[in-house]
């Protein structure tokens, strides 16, 4: 036997002006038959106009992706991927692009070592390589230490078993050039999330 819900609250009576006025009024227009309802609910397979329909599908679909990459460079949730949603996530965003890395200018430097590696002196392309490898160890010690002040800042903001591993999210933001970031940046450099 189902047990019937419990309502805390009792239904309002109607009172007989409200009933004779409901009954009277009825449902305002006689059924439609099932020939009328079936013809109603009919649609072509196929549109009528096929290059039209074509248009105007491509259309809104060009109108849905500039919405979602518009609503992505801005950061808004809605349109991020999963992986950079959150307010975690946002707090590490604006952290890096808060900060100078030094691996934000690791793609200048190797394209400068490569147009050393032109140069015809084998002493100019050591150097060169040199160079690059001592700029990418300091890139990725530069990354590191990233990682562990950002552990720490998000531990005391979010409490320490709250914390998501964003190490690696926010070495990846911090390789990369500025203006190529996306979400894009949100502060400016110098003004640290609190």
């Amino acid at each position: 036997m189902a047990k019937q819900p419990h309502s805390t609250d009792e239904p309002g009576a109607e009172t007989l002006e409200e009933t004779q006025a409901r009954l009277k009024a009825g449902k305002g227009a006689p059924t439609p038959s099932r020939a009328q309802q079936e013809a109603a609910r009919k649609r072509p397979l196929v549109p009528n106009d096929r290059k039209e329909a074509a248009k105007q599908a491509r259309a809104k679909a060009a109108e849905s992706r500039e919405r979602a990459r518009v609503g992505m460079a801005v950061g808004d949730e809605r349109y991020l991927p999963m992986r950079d949603r959150g307010p975690q996530k946002k707090y590490v965003r604006d952290y890096v692009d808060a900060r100078f890395s030094v691996g934000e200018v690791l793609i200048p430097v190797m394209f400068a070592v490569i147009l050393l590696t032109f140069i015809p002196s084998p002493e100019v392309q050591s150097i060169g390589i040199l160079a690059l490898w001592a700029f990418f160890l300091i890139a990725v010690a530069d990354v590191v230490v990233l990682g562990f002040i950002l552990q720490r800042k998000l531990a005391a903001k979010f409490g320490a078993d709250k914390v998501e591993r964003v190490r690696w999210y926010a070495a990846m933001r911090a390789l990369q050039l500025r203006p190529l970031r996306l979400p894009k940046p949100q502060v400016k450099r110098g003004k640290f999330p609190s």
